[in-house]
């Protein structure tokens, strides 16, 4: 047998000894005798960071005898041991500059663009044409547009709604009659939509059956909110109810309280069944409910006016971006996709995703800002998060948690929440609140459009591995790459939809036929 390394301690099996330290046995004979074998791995380890703690000690005393003895000299040194800049050990973290030259280059890089596509096809920008895809394919504005007719008809189940919550109160129904009710109610407001583009269909406008279906889907999230905290306060109001009669039993006379003004000022259950309430509601911006929301005293018309024109400045740039860079782009992308080329389409993909991701950045900052503060303005609506720090989100958790807070709020307390407190794991809960959302997505692009290829509801569950996937990126690689991983996906994951959906949209209503001609631009 090889005698003991280094480290390791032959002792008689009879000596006492702690085991808290011992890694591995081993037995051995030596001279006749069974001895045991003790390796001592902590020790070892100690005894190796100790070793290196004198080593750094030692060098960086070397380090300043040197630099003593080199200062004395009369070659006037120069130099020292420096990191440099761009290394990880070095303290350097001031890259203003190459921030500037970044947007600078993506500022040439997207007017060379800009310049290739204006030589290319033209001013294609049109207001007009804007109005008769809202209205239909009609230049001629009519009051029998049937998106007209539906807005005005969403306000039949807003007060049914209003109607079934008084007969709660009054006690005419109970809860499982009220229940089926409301369960119909809000079936029907996502139905109708589906019904009337099947039906009516060349009636409708894209825009305005896109638009028609965003208020109805807002109108459905926030009536299950309306009926979803009524119910909470119909639980407390019985519950106190109780209280109260065993409270009248022990004190018939029960003291004034007097809770001041601000108390009185206060709207309690069942006075929040109002017209007036409910209504105001519907116009804030937020999909939950309360009885009492947070209002500020007084409303900023600065404030408020320079939100009103980056609303309207913000919708000509949307409009304009449209219709001068993403259509030509996604016509000209069609028939290179149908034949599924690796190269050109990747060409092309990239070619659309910078006016694609710049037109949705436009988008969110004018929704989610500048909209959303003036409603919120007007309406003296106190609480404006309406979205978090989702540029900078290093998994694609973190980012679906952040960049829409009113949606992200109403899972929350209305859908996940609810789950965990009936016995489901997060998983379950998780799993539930995505499906929600990936029906929504598709409901949104497959009604305006009349098809369903299902392409944004796979999208939406294709989250749920890839946000396992960021995680473990950000867990393996850092948060940076984490970070790089989220963009990624966004510049690329929307075009990518765009050009599948229109490529389906084209063989479904014109067929394969047409296709060539509604590849290129006239």
């Amino acid at each position: 047998m090889l005698p003991p390394s280094e480290g390791e301690v032959r002792m008689v099996p009879s000596d006492p000894i702690s085991t808290t330290t011992i890694t591995s046995v081993s037995t051995d004979e030596v001279d006749g005798k069974k001895t045991v074998t003790y390796l001592f791995e902590d020790s070892r380890r100690q005894n190796l960071r100790l070793r290196r703690t004198k080593s750094v000690a030692r060098a960086e005393e070397i380090t300043k005898e040197a630099e003593k003895v080199r200062k004395s000299q009369p070659d006037k040194p120069c130099h020292r041991p420096r990191d440099s800049l761009f290394s990880w050990s070095s303290e350097f973290r001031d890259f203003t500059g190459l921030v500037n030259w970044g947007f600078l280059l993506l500022f040439m890089g997207g007017l060379r663009l800009s310049l290739e596509n204006l030589l290319k096809y033209g001013i294609r920008i049109d207001p007009f044409q804007w109005l008769i895809v809202l209205n239909g394919g009609t230049a001629e504005f009519s009051i029998e547009n049937p998106s007209v007719f539906l807005f005005i008809y969403i306000n039949v189940h807003i007060l049914f709604t209003l109607w079934v919550e008084k007969l709660l109160v009054k006690e005419r129904i109970v809860w499982n009659q009220a229940l089926l009710l409301h369960a119909c109610n809000l079936f029907l407001i996502i139905l109708i939509p589906v019904i009337s583009s099947w039906t009516l269909k060349d009636k409708f406008g894209l825009v305005g059956l896109t638009l028609l279906c965003t208020v109805y889907t807002i109108t459905f999230l926030k009536l299950w909110s309306y009926v979803h905290v009524n119910y909470w306060c119909r639980l407390v109001r019985s519950k106190s109810q109780h209280r109260r009669r065993a409270f009248s039993v022990a004190h018939p006379y029960p003291p004034d309280i007097d809770d001041g003004k601000a108390v009185d000022e206060m709207v309690s259950y069942p006075n929040n069944l109002s017209v007036r309430d409910l209504y105001f509601f519907m116009a804030v911006p937020t999909l939950c409910y309360e009885l009492n929301f947070p209002r500020t005293s007084r409303i900023r018309k600065r404030f408020l006016i320079k939100r009103a024109i980056e609303v309207f400045l913000g919708m000509q740039v949307v409009l304009g971006l449209f219709q001068q860079w993403i259509i030509p782009s996604v016509k000209n992308s069609l028939q290179t996709f149908s034949k599924m080329e690796p190269m050109p389409a990747t060409e092309r993909l990239l070619k659309l995703a910078i006016p694609n991701h710049l037109l949705w950045l436009v988008w969110f900052y004018l929704c989610f800002h500048s909209y959303f503060n003036m409603l919120g303005e007007v309406l003296r609506f106190a609480d404006r998060d309406f979205y978090g720090d989702w540029w900078n989100a290093t998994n694609i958790d973190v980012f679906w948690r952040s960049w829409n807070m009113p949606i992200h709020r109403w899972a929350v307390r209305h859908l996940y929440m609810p789950l965990i407190e009936r016995g489901y794991g997060k998983s379950v809960s998780s799993v539930s609140v995505f499906f929600l959302s990936a029906f929504f997505h598709e409901y949104l692009v497959s009604v305006p459009l009349r098809m369903f290829n299902l392409w944004a509801f796979f999208g939406m569950m294709m989250q749920i591995p890839m946000s396992a996937l960021s995680q473990f990126v950000e867990k393996k690689a850092g948060q940076r790459l984490g970070n790089v991983l989220v963009w990624m996906s966004l510049i690329l994951g929307q075009p990518l939809c765009i050009m599948m959906y229109y490529h389906d949209y084209v063989i479904t209503h014109f067929g394969k036929d047409l296709m060539e001609q509604f590849s290129r631009m006239r």
